[in-house]
């Protein structure tokens, strides 16, 4: 039995409730106003349709997520989170394409709305590096062509660079106007 035989790969009631289960751990919350009374389950065609009592909107599990205004089945973005997560080097589009039987145009789109997801979202200029306990490393560079690389006109001068590393974390870069000792 694979990874991949789990029934939220492959039903569509079942992805949607392990969706909510993650998403909603204590019951549907409402994306809109954040109400968590008064949430019924409305009926109609549509699998994990809510109705919230006090905003009065419908929702799913959809809403708010990468997964929204999409028309792919939930257990395909199942299965493409699950072959991107547990890659060793990633997984492309077209071979999400060949593997899903999807078009191009859909399998780019999970990939890419995942990839987004899963960014990191710290901005680098309010949250700083280091901290107790942290050591922090700095280097410089020069960043531009050699000349040799160029067919025509002129040679573009190189800019200076500067990088401040934290050890096993994050990495931040910069040009900077000169590299001197009393810059850096």
């Amino acid at each position: 039995m694979s990874a991949l035989s789990a029934p939220y790969f492959h039903d569509e009631d079942a992805a949607y409730e392990t969706l909510e289960s993650y998403l909603w751990p204590h019951g549907p919350v409402c994306p809109r106003c954040g109400g968590q009374d008064r949430v019924t389950l409305s009926k109609g065609g549509r699998i994990g349709l809510y109705r919230c009592g006090p905003c009065k909107r419908k929702f799913t599990i959809k809403v708010g997520t990468v997964l929204e205004s999409s028309h792919i089945p939930v257990t395909q973005w199942l299965q493409v989170a699950f072959m991107m997560v547990s890659s060793k080097k990633g997984i492309s589009s077209h071979q999400v394409m060949r593997l899903l039987d999807v078009q191009y145009k859909s399998a780019w789109f999970m990939t890419h709305r995942l990839r987004l997801a899963m960014k990191d979202t710290s901005d680098w200029r309010t949250d700083p590096l280091g901290g107790a306990g942290m050591t922090i490393e700095g280097d410089e560079t020069w960043v531009g062509g050699k000349a040799a690389n160029r067919a025509y006109g002129p040679i573009p001068p190189k800019s200076p660079m500067v990088s401040l590393v934290e050890r096993g974390g994050r990495v931040r870069s910069f040009h900077v106007p000169n590299v001197t000792a009393d810059l850096l």
